[in-house]
């Protein structure tokens, strides 16, 4: 398990990197001091945010799964299981929606209130701390303002609904990987996996065709951030901001994550 325990390893495909330097992009920053007050003159009734890399800093889905084989949750089978396959994620041989549906599909058989329960744990002790400051003030300022807010992640749920329970967004709002519970056990049917254009899909299913406002970091959010009125990428990766630059999309670095220009 030694390759699968080292957090420095991230996927080739879409890493969660933290850029050094602006200037070789021509996407426009938008300064931490202006960037609440440009979205709430949006006035958004529907505002929708992917999570791992835009609410907080850190990948809540690899991190639970470690966590989870760290504190016994998981079998040595499943923990066996799932380093095989996030090693052949690795290297470009799975998938991104895939992978993402196989992280909660090792949870097959357990309790679901279990499951959340050490969830809840999980994000209070290892994720908590790294929700960027300016993001839980816009979502604050959105809920003040009215705003209806949405979560969209390609992490499980029950890591999700309990991280965003504090940035006012509630369980019914949250659209994440999802597998079946039958009397509650935790089953491997797959029934969402919002990933890539899965995104856009999954929010359809619930009823949001056209948010106002869209905020996410990643290539797999690109075309939810497309089907906004208003997409915002926030901490954007390298394949994100050349698109961010291409179509004139403001780009947001929480000061976390970018030094500001003063």
């Amino acid at each position: 398990m030694e390759a699968f325990l080292d957090f420095s390893r991230k996927s080739s495909q879409e890493p969660y990197a933290v850029l050094t330097s602006i200037h070789s992009s021509s996407a426009v920053v938008v300064p931490a001091r202006e960037f609440t007050d440009k979205v709430l003159a949006l006035c958004p009734a529907v505002a929708v945010f992917d999570c791992d890399g835009t609410l907080w800093s850190r990948d809540s889905g690899y991190e639970f799964m470690v966590w989870s084989i760290e504190q016994g949750i998981l079998s040595r089978n499943s923990s066996d299981w799932i380093d095989s396959r996030y090693r052949l994620y690795l290297a470009g041989e799975i998938a991104e929606s895939p992978m993402c549906g196989e992280m909660a599909q090792i949870y097959d058989g357990l309790s679901e209130s279990e499951v959340r329960t050490a969830a809840a744990s999980f994000f209070r002790s290892r994720i908590a701390g790294s929700i960027f400051p300016q993001m839980r003030a816009l979502t604050d300022a959105l809920a003040a303002q009215g705003s209806e807010l949405w979560a969209v992640s390609s992490t499980n749920n029950w890591v999700i609904e309990e991280g965003v329970r504090s940035l006012h967004i509630p369980p019914e709002r949250v659209r994440a990987v999802r597998v079946e519970v039958a009397q509650g056990k935790i089953t491997s049917k797959l029934l969402d996996v919002p990933s890539g254009p899965g995104k856009v899909a999954s929010l359809a299913a619930a009823g949001v065709v056209l948010p106002d406002a869209v905020f996410g970091n990643s290539i797999h959010d690109a075309e939810m951030l497309q089907a906004a009125r208003h997409p915002f990428p926030v901490n954007p990766s390298p394949a994100l901001l050349r698109m961010a630059a291409e179509r004139g999309w403001p780009v947001f670095y929480p000061e976390q994550s970018f030094p500001q220009p003063a």
